[in-house]
């Protein structure tokens, strides 16, 4: 199976960074801002677009923008908590 062509970006205006294949939103991680830290709340991807490695991708971007803004993390999203679990390098950015 060929990668999909994935595009994460951070949309400021609704709260969340989407994964977009085209101009199609294929997932998303809403967060809220509060206290220097971005509060992941919820992760979604389409259903057309399950099981090809966009929910890790978009978890990578968020997180990785997230260390670029010099914020922390709190993972309030059951998706983002485990992906974080699986992957120590990032554990760093979650606040207590």
């Amino acid at each position: 199976m060929a990668e999909l062509e994935l595009d994460v970006r951070d949309n400021p205006e609704r709260s969340r960074y989407e994964a977009l294949v085209g101009t199609d939103v294929a997932g998303f991680a809403a967060y809220r801002d509060i206290d220097g830290a971005r509060v992941f709340t919820h992760t979604l991807v389409d259903d057309d677009y399950e099981g090809h490695g966009v929910g890790g991708r978009l978890a990578r971007a968020a997180l990785d923008d997230v260390r670029a803004r010099g914020l922390q993390a709190v993972a309030r999203c059951p998706f983002i908590a485990a992906w974080v679990q699986r992957h120590p390098d990032y554990q760093d950015l979650i606040r207590p």
